[in-house]
């Protein structure tokens, strides 16, 4: 059973001191975008991310992955073959995942994939949630900025006082 909650993952590779995102063009609406998809049953955020990496572009599982603060929510009604009578939106929450070769095996989800600098994805990307996630990872990568840990528990901290 679909779980609310939305997921959205960016591989991303070093080359030499340059790094890499791949974009995947989707079969039914045209657009580029991040690994996008939703949880299952009882998945945690990353269990989904983990598979959906998998089931997409064939990523081990095992991968290194960085947990972003990025999240935003999407409405529900865009979710294909889901009802919620109470969930109007759900949180789409971002990642990054690096990957040791450029080679990926992509699902029929997908047309193709580029492998992009910063720059070029920016230009490809449609949603707004995907170029934000996509300037975190990217100025977390270039800036040495990858344990998120405190950053998340100081924002969960700030909403819970105000």
């Amino acid at each position: 059973m679909r779980a609310p909650l939305q997921i959205l993952a960016f591989p991303f590779i070093k080359e030499g001191e340059k790094y890499y995102y791949a974009l995947f063009k989707r079969k039914d609406m045209d657009v580029w975008q991040a690994i996008a998809g939703g949880g299952e049953d009882n998945e945690t955020p990353v269990e989904a991310m983990k598979r959906e990496i998998y089931e997409e572009a064939s990523i081990d599982k095992n991968s290194q992955y960085i947990r972003l603060s990025s999240i935003a929510t999407i409405p529900a009604v865009n979710i294909r073959g889901t009802i919620w009578d109470d969930i109007i939106v759900i949180p789409e929450i971002a990642f990054g995942v690096e990957v040791m070769a450029k080679e990926l095996k992509i699902s029929d989800e997908h047309t193709e994939y580029l492998w992009l600098s910063f720059d070029e994805a920016m230009d490809k990307l449609k949603y707004d949630s995907n170029k934000c996630a996509l300037w975190e990872l990217d100025y977390r990568l270039k800036n040495n900025l990858t344990n998120i840990k405190n950053n998340i528990q100081n924002i969960e901290k700030y909403y819970s006082s105000n």
